[in-house]
């Protein structure tokens, strides 16, 4: 799991990632192109457990949407769904 670390009252304290923060801080580590399979690869690899297949495309697909949004990431073709870092 990923996890960030926070410089607390003089120790440091522990504050698991949400499944956004996860994804943004593996786009930005690792750079490249990303779609929804890599996405989701990523997303287990930092602890999401899915129900299925299905459930895991589609919060891979909303989180890219969320950074997309936040300007973490672009859609440099409107007509493939995939991304790169901003």
């Amino acid at each position: 799991m990923l996890w960030q670390f926070l410089e607390g009252e003089g120790d440091m304290s522990e504050k698991l990632l949400t499944h956004k923060q996860a994804l943004a801080a593996v786009i930005r580590a690792l750079g490249g192109t990303w779609d929804t399979e890599r996405a989701v690869l990523a997303l287990r690899v930092a602890g999401y457990e899915p129900a299925s297949d299905e459930a895991a495309g589609k919060e891979a697909r909303h989180n890219l949407r969320e950074l997309m949004k936040d300007g973490v990431i672009v859609r440099p073709d409107p007509d493939q769904a995939v991304y790169r870092p901003a």
